[in-house]
């Protein structure tokens, strides 16, 4: 199987080199293409997998890796490609400084993902996105898209015209709360297997509800040990009492929500923001890398290390380190390549995705919503089963009235977003950072995209477009 990686220039490509290598997903590709605009980024990233030793997950003797071949030709990347993974960042960790700085000028939260800096980061990315979409309809119509590129639920609900059910998204962040919390329980979790777990949202937006074992729900007795919290992330993030009357495990991104106030102070009070640090750390790492040789490898997993290290840092305002779990990597390319695998027919998988909020019944034919009180054609993150045929949503609880009452008005955001990217409706962007939640006034969200508008010129011609 060939796959291309959309973005494969990007920092965490090893990762995904790294486990079809090695384990369980060796030899599921045979052919790795990585695509980028950037040839620089490209020259640093084929040296790190030159460079990667077999003892930490790279070609040992006998293994199969995939051949790597590297290009800037986005139609010769996508020829005879079977899977396209995408995780691109159109203005690179430059527009995530100004994604996250005008937020923050206007005294709002500067995050990447979550708020006026995610919208602005998907006017931007869509249309990116939407211009892959339409060359795979043209030169592989039969290959699938795995969708990494952020904000990955609105990116994904925007190719769903362009690629129907052949585009699923993912996101580590939900199954990694899962599997942490399963652990803190005792019950861990196998791979590919959700048995017993109840989770409904959007991206970065859900909460786990549901942990079943053996017909019992763990959930209740985890979230009131305030030992058990204490030992993963999620855990520690809110006040056990809030956790045990909300009955409910938050995705770490509500910490934005929850905590909005204390998180945007906390942000601000940094020298650097998170994309200013990236974007320092990557400034002098790619350089180095394409000229290290045998050291490339060494040299970018110290650097990835220390990016872990200060991921949500402005949660841990006491000196808490993270998981030593979390810092070794390997989140995402494992989701990724569990749908791969599973899409592949190498055996179905359960995974927590971003799909269409629509069950099926025989034949396929769409019955009701996976979430209840959700548009059924939205993009939302659920449990799904993922076999050759594509993604299956499994049917999920009702949210609570404040969980369905947030989960609508920013599904409501997503969609004027999309809008706004697809069809170049300026007054949709303007309602999009005006109804959004951490935003929530028609003032600040016109003054929000004059801003993005200032640092992001190409934004115009898309209302021209």
């Amino acid at each position: 199987m060939r796959l291309m990686i959309a973005g494969g220039g990007g920092f965490r490509v090893p990762l995904v080199y790294r486990a079809l290598s090695s384990g369980a997903f060796a030899g599921l590709v045979s052919e790795l293409v990585l695509f980028d605009v950037d040839p620089a980024r490209l020259s640093a990233i084929a040296a790190v997998l030159r460079a990667m030793p077999a003892s930490d997950g790279g070609p040992g003797a006998g293994a199969r890796a995939p051949a790597v071949r590297t290009t800037t030709s986005l139609p010769e990347a996508l020829a005879e490609t079977d899977l396209v993974f995408a995780a691109i960042r159109p203005g690179g960790t430059a527009g995530r400084i100004k994604d996250e700085r005008v937020a923050q000028d206007l005294g709002l939260l500067g995050q990447e993902t979550t708020g006026a800096g995610g919208i602005s980061y998907a006017l931007r990315t869509i249309p990116e996105m939407l211009h892959l979409a339409r060359q795979m309809r043209e030169l592989c119509p039969d290959a699938w898209l795995i969708n990494f590129t952020n904000p990955a639920g609105m990116v994904t609900e925007a190719l769903l015209p362009a690629l129907g059910r052949r585009v699923i998204g993912i996101c580590d962040s939900a199954g990694g709360l899962v599997h942490r919390a399963a652990r803190a329980a005792g019950t861990p979790l196998p791979d590919g297997r959700l048995d017993g777990v109840g989770y409904y949202g959007l991206n970065h937006l859900g909460w786990l509800y549901r942990l079943e074992s053996g017909g019992q729900d763990l959930l209740p007795g985890l979230l009131s040990d305030p030992a058990a919290l204490s030992t993963f992330e999620e855990g520690r993030l809110f006040p056990q009492h809030f956790l045990a009357e909300l009955g409910a495990l938050p995705n770490e991104y509500l910490y934005y929500y929850y905590q909005r106030d204390s998180a945007a102070a906390a942000m601000r009070a940094m020298s650097l923001t998170r994309g200013e640090s990236i974007h320092h750390q990557q400034a002098e790492l790619y350089p180095r890398l394409a000229s290290a040789g045998a050291d490339a490898y060494k040299l970018w997993d110290a650097a990835r290390r220390s990016r872990e290290e200060g991921y949500l840092a402005e949660a841990r305002t006491h000196g808490e380190q993270r998981d030593e779990d979390d810092l070794a990597g390997g989140g995402y390319e494992r989701v990724a390549l569990a749908v791969m695998r599973a899409l592949a027919g190498a055996g179905d998988a359960e995974l927590i995705l971003n799909t269409p909020n629509t069950l099926t019944g025989p034949g396929g034919t769409p019955t009701e919503p996976a979430i209840p009180g959700l548009p059924a054609d939205a993009v939302v993150e659920v449990p799904c089963t993922v076999t050759p045929d594509g993604a299956v949503p499994l049917p999920q609880s009702a949210p609570g009235a404040e969980q369905l009452t947030l989960l609508r008005r920013v599904k409501e955001v997503e969609r004027l977003t999309v809008r706004a990217a697809t069809h170049g409706d300026r007054p949709a962007a303007v309602g999009a950072f005006s109804r959004h939640p951490l935003v929530d006034s028609p003032a600040l969200g016109a003054e929000l995209l004059a801003g993005y508008e200032r640092a992001f010129p190409a934004l115009r011609d898309l209302w021209r477009s």
